[in-house]
């Protein structure tokens, strides 16, 4: 055999190899992490619930998922063990990273502070349409008949402009079987 038709196979082999080798390398860093657990510590479980540990045996741990509330779980079910700092970050609620940004509400009910107590004055609705016209230029109200002119002046240059357009059609068709 020569060498040029063993090297796709051996490139083959060496990429399953460093695959299989980092995919090694997790698991010995989970179960290295999930045999360090101690009691009191804060943990992550696979199925997203946080707990605290309170005992720990060979293949199991007792977690305290809430006072008073315990339930054994398998070792292989912790899916992370958390620093205390952050575990109680999480179960307080409080984000001490995002804690000067301004805290944006669920509605838009604060936001409209300023016009919610005007439309209580107004019957509590709130007016969404343009502010009045200024009365500077009255607007000159046309007659009825005035109106039914333009309507008519309008109709006639709209058929103009339809027949300008078919006689352009016409002549186009007409240029071209000239040009056959």
């Amino acid at each position: 055999m020569n060498i040029v038709t063993l090297l796709p196979f051996i490139v083959l082999i060496g990429a399953m190899f460093l695959m299989t080798r980092s995919a090694k390398k997790k698991q010995q860093a989970a179960a290295q992490m999930r045999n360090e657990m101690q009691a009191g510590t804060g943990v992550r479980t696979i199925g997203g619930m946080y707990a605290t540990v309170k005992e720990v045996h060979d293949e199991t741990v007792l977690l305290e998922v809430a006072p008073g509330v315990h339930a054994i779980y398998a070792k292989n079910a912790i899916g992370a063990v958390i620093a205390d700092e952050e575990y109680n970050r999480i179960l307080d609620g409080a984000d001490p990273l995002h804690a000067d940004e301004p805290v944006v509400p669920d509605d838009a009910s604060s936001l409209t502070a300023g016009t919610a107590g005007e439309a209580t004055e107004k019957g509590d609705k709130i007016d969404l349409g343009k502010a009045e016209t200024p009365a500077a230029e009255p607007v000159e109200e046309k007659p009825a008949v005035a109106e039914a002119k333009d309507t008519k002046a309008a109709d006639d240059a709209k058929d103009t402009v339809k027949a300008d357009a078919d006689t352009a059609k016409d002549d186009k068709k007409s240029g071209d079987d000239d040009a056959k």
